[in-house]
């Protein structure tokens, strides 16, 4: 069963710093592009940061300059660095990839992790 997990969320003070991980378990046979979104209570969930399979990133405003997204593929990890958080930043972080599951096939699909918290104190 193909899981994507999420670690690295907690409690930050206004200005602090969070490493988000996510990494890619079981049986697959191509990672496309990955990326990070949030949803912070009430709101819909919103794009913070992609990355393609070679390295080519898109960020929100919000996050430009702030938020650095990275990825291993060897180990089948992204990252992202999240730096001067601000209050705004509280939300629900949650991976995203594009994964191919089966070897007959090239058609990827769309993978959701399961969330993890960030809470920026002020």
């Amino acid at each position: 069963q193909v899981q994507l997990v999420e670690s690295g969320g907690g409690l930050v003070q206004h200005g602090g710093s969070l490493r988000l991980s996510c990494v890619v378990s079981g049986s697959i046979f191509g990672i496309n592009t990955m990326g990070w979104y949030r949803q912070a209570p009430g709101k819909q969930r919103e794009l913070v940061a992609t990355i393609t399979r070679t390295g080519s990133t898109n960020y929100a405003d919000s996050a430009k300059g702030r938020f650095t997204i990275s990825r291993d593929n060897a180990k089948k990890t992204v990252y992202l660095q999240m730096n001067s958080l601000k209050p705004e930043d509280t939300a629900v972080y949650y991976c995203n990839a594009d994964l191919r599951v089966t070897m007959i096939s090239y058609r990827y699909n769309d993978y959701w992790g399961q969330g993890t918290q960030v809470t920026v104190s002020s």
